[in-house]
């Protein structure tokens, strides 16, 4: 079995004083690989939704991938395609090095390095693309 490469990383969250759980992994991801704080990343996100789909009952929850797209290429990211494999699917640790966010399965999660950064070990999931800048 393969190991996958994983550090806990909840973004800022827990310091910014927000306790428990949440459905928060777009916030947490933009904070870790844009080296922002969470509540600013947790206000970028917002008002990404508040103009995109959600309208007045915006929130940073269960970000469309268009409002994520619009918030992050606000700080100069944009979309790539994630790396093909013939007989398997990319993961994680297949991202380019340097910090991207991943999109998953009903998930999103800072890669650094090829190193999931994320407040849970999703370094298995299936990645479908990803968020970078031009180097």
């Amino acid at each position: 079995m393969k190991t996958y490469k994983y550090n806990h990383n909840d973004g800022g969250r827990l310091a910014s004083g927000f306790k428990g759980k949440s459905g928060d992994c777009a916030i947490r991801a933009m904070a870790i690989a844009c080296c922002i704080p969470y509540n600013e990343a947790r206000s970028r996100c917002k008002d990404a939704s508040a103009v995109g789909r959600l309208g007045s009952r915006a929130t940073a929850r269960g970000m469309y991938k268009e409002d994520f797209t619009a918030a992050l290429s606000k700080l100069g990211w944009r979309w790539f395609s994630a790396p093909k494999f013939e007989g398997r699917k990319a993961r994680g640790t297949d991202m380019p090095s340097g910090r991207v966010i991943a999109r998953m399965s009903s998930h999103y999660a800072a890669v650094i390095n090829g190193v999931v950064n994320d407040s849970w070990d999703s370094s298995e999931k299936m990645v479908y693309g990803y968020w970078g800048q031009d180097t």
